[in-house]
């Protein structure tokens, strides 16, 4: 079995999967102890954006070679530093520049990670960033960083890069083999896939093919605006330029990129599992009910941050739901419980995952 976890980008909405993690990595504690972390039983973490940075959270290293965040703090994270990266002033300032200018969050990153470079992660990561030379995606990874000495750049340069989402936060210059800025791939499990593949062909090259119903994805999003209060046909026919980095307080161009880009590999993943027979393997997690400021990446009012909490906690007792190929909205699976239900046999999967690699009795 091999192992992905895969978080969306999002902004501010990162809280929404922390409070997934936080879930699941309480049960992985029930079946394991309080020491257990998300780092111990996933072989790939990758994340975009705000998803790399909880990556980083997740998989970085402390002193004691223990992961330097649980996914517990993920939220208090979020609630505290999240209003001093995206100070709330009123007025939209990227049209001659990035709508904030990034310096509390380099600085913050830079004081948290150091001098921790990527090939240190106590598990893989996949973190995708943009080179904006070669107008390029590009992937950092902690098996590239280990063979790849130029290709091993500090972790607090690759959460700002990853990070920087066009007009929002400036893009990120750095040297490695790169220089890399911006955000690729929102949702970014495909990439993980893709990259686990390629893993295993180079370890097995005699292998005739990958035995993907040993895949076992879980992939969080961070939420979508509902379905009715997206923009109309119409109301775009009429926008210009302006009308379509910046409208309502909202910047529709990159919004409906993005999330038209983690529908899409939802879909593509989605049909993927179904069509091998391993559609249990597969787990995505994501509220596509969102509305008005809960929507946004950057409104850290504090009835906003307490909301997306809210929205988060709520997600947990909603019924797995997987997309329709047909109609591309997502559909209940009743037969599969709530999320957390999911998520509780997913952790009892990790765990025996786990335990039978370490020669350990395994959960009832």
């Amino acid at each position: 079995m091999v192992t992905i976890l895969s978080i969306d980008g999002g902004g501010v909405r990162g809280i929404i999967p922390g409070t997934i993690l936080a879930f699941l990595e309480s049960k992985l504690q029930e079946l394991d102890g309080e020491d257990a972390r998300i780092a111990d039983y996933f072989d790939l973490i990758a994340g975009t954006s705000t998803g790399g940075l909880v990556t980083t959270m997740l998989a970085a290293p402390d002193k004691n070679n223990r992961p330097l965040y649980s996914a517990m703090d993920v939220v208090d994270f979020y609630l505290e530093h999240t209003p001093k990266i995206f100070p709330q002033t009123g007025c939209f300032g990227a049209i001659a520049g990035p709508k904030y200018d990034g310096k509390y969050l380099h600085s913050l990153v830079q004081d948290i990670l150091g001098e921790t470079k990527l090939h240190q992660t106590l598990t893989e990561v996949l973190i995708p960033a943009f080179d904006i030379k070669p107008l390029q995606p590009t992937m950092f990874t902690t098996h590239e960083a280990r063979i790849d000495v130029l290709g091993n750049p500090l972790l607090s340069d690759i959460c700002i890069s990853t990070s920087a989402a066009p007009t929002y936060l400036p893009a990120h210059y750095f040297e490695t083999k790169d220089e890399s800025n911006g955000v690729a791939a929102n949702n970014p499990t495909l990439m993980a896939m893709s990259h686990i593949s390629r893993e295993i062909k180079k370890e097995n090259p005699d292998s005739y093919s990958v035995d993907y119903s040993k895949l076992v994805v879980i992939s969080l999003g961070t939420g979508i605006s509902k379905h009715e209060e997206k923009f109309s046909a119409s109301a775009a026919a009429k926008w210009g330029l302006l009308g379509w980095l910046y409208n309502n307080g909202s910047t529709p161009l990159i919004d409906r990129f993005t999330q038209a880009s983690s529908d899409l590999v939802d879909i593509h993943t989605s049909f993927f599992f179904q069509s091998i027979g391993s559609e249990h393997n597969y787990l995505r997690i994501q509220d596509d009910t969102l509305t008005e400021d809960a929507s946004s990446v950057d409104i850290t009012t504090t009835e906003n941050l307490q909301n997306l909490v809210k929205i988060g906690t709520e997600l947990l007792n909603k019924p797995v739901s997987r997309v329709n190929l047909g109609t591309g909205k997502q559909e209940v699976l009743i037969e599969r419980g709530t999320n957390a239900d999911e998520l509780s046999q997913f952790a009892k999967m990790l765990c025996n995952e786990r335990r039978q690699r370490q020669g350990k009795p395994l959960v009832p």
